[in-house]
């Protein structure tokens, strides 16, 4: 694991940048920016980065080894539905249990659904009622806040999660679970969604492997960057 301090931004705990692995370079900015509708803030035939909102996404060029994530991306919270509405008509949705598609998660106070990208990673729009984030604006790729999740793979969850609390100050999280498989670290802003190795994402049977992984995350006072795996 390596950190670094780098400068000081705003007070709320907001993953400005995150850079994953794909396989596939031209499929991803077909997905990100054809279908999805992120603009292309660079690219070169190693990397390609997407602006999600508040949050730079970039994707590094990696060979045969398949990677698979999960994140998520924060939405107005009066938009669910019409979202949802959007994002059926551009792919596939998740099911949840049934026909369902929408999880709702009552000690976090927020509901989600969920889609794959071309890389089989797991991607989430989730509405938090707890945040003043409303729009009055027409749902579009626009409206997409930003990452407000990351998921952290790891043979053992509380070990890193004490690790990562404890050099970087980030709190864990009030709404979320502290457990031998899963922890969450962070806030309603941002979050990492620290799980075991092999664990299923939910809401699939899809088992989380550990890829390299780089997050720069403001923290109250300083902003900090955390590369894992």
């Amino acid at each position: 694991m390596n950190q670094k301090l780098i400068r000081t931004v705003n007070n709320q705990m907001v993953i400005n940048a995150i850079e994953i692995l794909t396989d596939d370079l031209d499929a991803t900015k077909k997905f990100y920016a054809g279908i999805l509708g992120f603009r292309t803030a660079k690219e070169n035939t190693n990397s390609i980065a997407f602006v999600a909102g508040h949050t730079m996404l970039t994707f590094i060029k990696s060979t045969q080894l398949s990677p698979q994530y999960h994140f998520a991306f924060n939405i107005p919270c009066n938009k669910l539905n019409e979202a949802l509405a959007w994002a059926a008509s551009k792919f596939g949705l998740i099911k949840i249990v049934g026909d369902e598609l929408v999880a709702n998660f009552d000690s976090w106070n927020a509901k989600a659904f969920y889609f794959f990208d071309n890389n089989g990673n797991i991607l989430e729009f989730i509405a938090r009622y707890d945040l003043s984030n409303h729009s009055d604006r027409s749902f579009s790729s626009s409206s997409i806040q930003s990452v407000s999740e990351i998921g952290i793979v790891t043979d053992d969850p509380l070990q890193l999660a004490d690790a990562l609390s404890k050099e970087n100050d980030i709190p864990v999280f009030e709404k979320g679970s502290r457990t031998t498989q899963f922890v969450t670290l962070g806030d309603d802003h941002g979050l990492l969604i620290i799980v075991a190795t092999n664990r299923t994402w939910y809401p699939t049977e899809q088992p989380a492997g550990k890829y390299y992984t780089k997050i720069s995350m403001n923290i109250p006072g300083r902003q900090k960057e955390i590369t894992v795996n």
